[in-house]
């Protein structure tokens, strides 16, 4: 059956639902009628309640038990379910945006006039980045009371390096990409593990947003073109096994300081206050984890939280990489670099209820 047109062709290009409203609903001799579904629903709602009424006949559930079930449950759903389930349905709506963005930018394009008379189409995401991370500010600013520190330290032109340390979530870091990509308008490229890229979903935000798993050499090249790059060399192995002790854990990496080296621009170490109060990895059967990641590379362990801590970022004094520096050297700087933040900034070991505390009372988060 052909196509309709649209009643009127304006009201089809400002709203096509409506216009679709418009259509009178195909006729179809041998579809059920509405008297032939409400029979079908009776017929399903009769055959549940004759299934409850059999449970019930054999199976004694005591309503005190049940309450008490429920009490014992409550808080582990919300901590293993609830809220981390909030910071990934959050990255899924950041998907939504940009697919939104991608198929609809001419009308987009009409409303963001302040872009469009800029003139700059060189980046073609230029404006659905912009408001992904607006989306991402206004959630790190009301959840965790976000904040960064340091930022004199980004050089503005050339290239340079951001090395953070990883939480559970790197939630922190996505508040400091989109941070920065507000207020300075760089875009920080980041290198992601090469699993993210089979995850349903998320490929566009991977695009968008410059990330890269990457080679010594890509990366090098990255920065010989000045562009700015964000890595954690511990990855899912600290996300995994670190804790709320804040011990930075790289084991051997050296790739992210071949790369520095090879550039020859400077390293910026990068920590963040309580990130691990935010999301924590379940501290049961740890040694049972640190084989199983090291066995399959597949990040299972348990994580929860979500829980609205005060989060502050600091970016390091630039270290500077010298010509005789051998990537072991330049490794341990750094790595020393980010344990001073730690040390300097961060409450050893870290707790959930003194970070909630630090949103509404400033102390002094040295080490007890």
């Amino acid at each position: 059956m052909p196509v309709p047109k649209p009643v009127y062709s304006h009201l089809y290009e400002v709203n096509y639902s409506a216009w679709e409203m418009t259509k009178e609903p195909p006729q179809d001799e041998d579809s059920p009628g509405l008297e032939d579904w409400c029979e079908r629903c009776a017929h399903i709602l009769n055959a549940t309640k004759a299934g409850f009424e059999s449970l019930v006949k054999y199976v004694d559930i005591d309503y005190n038990y049940v309450l008490w079930l429920n009490w014992l449950l409550t808080p582990v759903i919300i901590c293993f379910v609830i809220l981390p389930l909030f910071i990934l349905v959050f990255i899924y709506v950041s998907a939504i945006v940009l697919y939104i963005y991608r198929a609809h930018r001419n009308r987009l394009m009409r409303r963001l006039q302040t872009v469009v008379e800029q003139g700059d189409y060189n980046d073609f995401w230029m404006a659905g980045r912009e408001i992904v991370a607006t989306m991402w500010d206004a959630h790190a600013w009301l959840w965790y009371g976000y904040e960064l520190k340091g930022l004199e330290n980004l050089p503005l032109e050339g290239g340079c390096m951001l090395v953070y340390y990883h939480g559970a979530i790197p939630l922190d870091y996505y508040f400091l990409v989109n941070r920065v990509l507000l207020l300075k308008g760089i875009l920080i490229n980041s290198v992601v593990d090469k699993f993210l890229y089979r995850a349903p979903g998320l490929k566009i935000i991977l695009e968008v947003f410059g990330c890269t798993a990457g080679t010594v050499d890509s990366l090098a090249d990255m920065l010989m073109e000045g562009k700015t790059l964000g890595i954690s060399p511990g990855g899912v192995y600290e996300a995994q096994l670190g804790d709320h002790y804040y011990n930075v854990l790289w084991r051997e990496r050296l790739g992210f300081a071949k790369a520095a080296k090879k550039a020859r621009v400077p390293i910026i170490p990068v920590f963040t206050v309580n990130v691990r109060e935010a999301f924590r990895t379940l501290p049961l059967f740890s040694s049972f984890w640190h084989w199983f990641y090291l066995r399959f590379r597949v990040p299972l362990r348990p994580i929860f939280g979500g829980f609205p801590v005060k989060l502050t970022t600091y970016l390091g004094a630039p270290i500077y990489v010298q010509e005789d520096d051998d990537p072991e050297a330049i490794r341990d700087r750094v790595k020393a670099g980010i344990e001073k933040l730690v040390k300097d900034n961060q409450r050893i070991p870290g707790t959930i209820f003194r970070g909630i505390l630090d949103r509404v009372w400033k102390s002094r988060q040295h080490r007890d």
